[in-house]
């Protein structure tokens, strides 16, 4: 074979005969050459790309694999844990609202309310238009998510009805407090009523600004309502006095006694003994004088005691 070699200045330069074993040799060494330099320059961008070895690249991708497989499997590990305490919460949560309702139910009861004022079975009434909250999608909200959302909503709900519940049984438990009701003695009878009567010291007549009971020396006198004493002590015509502030316009006084077991600034609750009755000041015999004064004027102890 011949191989002629051209020149577009000088024309022909001349020819080779490829049958030459030189020729060959040549061409070979060059073939070599080029082959080496390529697998060089592979090398330096697998060294350069960090890819030395691909044996040693699958293996460290197996061992990547296994570590994140490891770490999913933790992870699933500890959801389930973490779901099966969502749970157990929600258990309890719930048997909290079902408490909650009982209680509110039987706190309704025992106050004598209408019914429906206060439905524990039932969420309070709400309004307004409705706005959604933006970058929430609610299909996307899971089942757990919206028990736990539905869940504290009623405890929410119930609370505010349970707050509500407490201050107006608080208030009424107050009123009902300083309001004056029963007898202020623990024996006796009553010996003498309110409004015109006899004096019993001169026989004229006289209006009489309480009731009496009379009974033994020593007798338990009893405030009849919560208060402040803002009176202990002797004054003319009662003798040893004690008068109660219960707030609300309502004052109540207790005379005659032998002993006044409170003083002034003290709080005194219904059902108190604050004295022993006696037969100080102007009175016959052991007695208690009760007066019940509602903005500042005397009315009938006996409508109070009833």
């Amino acid at each position: 074979m011949e191989l002629i070699l051209l020149s577009k200045r000088r024309g022909h330069l001349g020819h080779i005969q490829l049958t030459s074993r030189r020729v060959w040799l040549s061409l070979t060494g060059l073939a070599i050459l080029a082959g080496a330099g390529v697998f060089y320059g592979g090398f330096q961008a697998a060294t350069h790309f960090g890819i030395v070895s691909p044996v040693r690249q699958v293996a460290a991708w197996r061992a990547d694999l296994a570590e994140q497989a490891a770490i999913l499997e933790a992870t699933q590990r500890d959801a389930k844990n973490n779901l099966d305490a969502l749970a157990l919460r929600l258990g309890q949560m719930n048997a909290h609202v079902v408490r909650l309702d009982a209680l509110g139910q039987r706190l309704t009861q025992m106050a004598g309310l209408d019914d429906g004022e206060f439905d524990f079975a039932a969420s309070p009434p709400l309004g307004g238009p409705e706005e959604l909250v933006s970058g929430v999608d609610l299909d996307q909200v899971s089942g757990l998510i919206s028990v736990l959302n539905g869940l504290d909503q009623r405890l929410g709900d119930r609370q505010q009805q349970l707050s509500v519940l407490e201050d107006f049984l608080l208030n009424r438990k107050l009123q009902a407090e300083v309001l004056p009701e029963g007898r202020p003695v623990s024996a006796g009878y009553i010996s003498s009523g309110f409004g015109n009567r006899t004096d019993p010291f001169t026989g004229r007549a006289a209006f009489h600004k309480g009731i009496d009971f009379a009974g033994r020396e020593g007798a338990d006198v009893i405030a009849v309502a919560s208060g402040v004493v803002i009176w202990s002590g002797d004054r003319y015509g009662y003798g040893q006095m004690v008068e109660v502030n219960h707030g609300n316009g309502y004052v109540t006084r207790y005379a005659h006694n032998s002993e006044n077991m409170v003083v002034i600034g003290d709080t005194v609750k219904r059902g108190e003994i604050i004295g022993t009755m006696g037969a100080t000041g102007r009175a016959t015999g052991p007695n208690l004088h009760f007066e019940v004064l509602r903005n500042g004027r005397v009315v009938d102890p006996l409508t109070y005691i009833n």
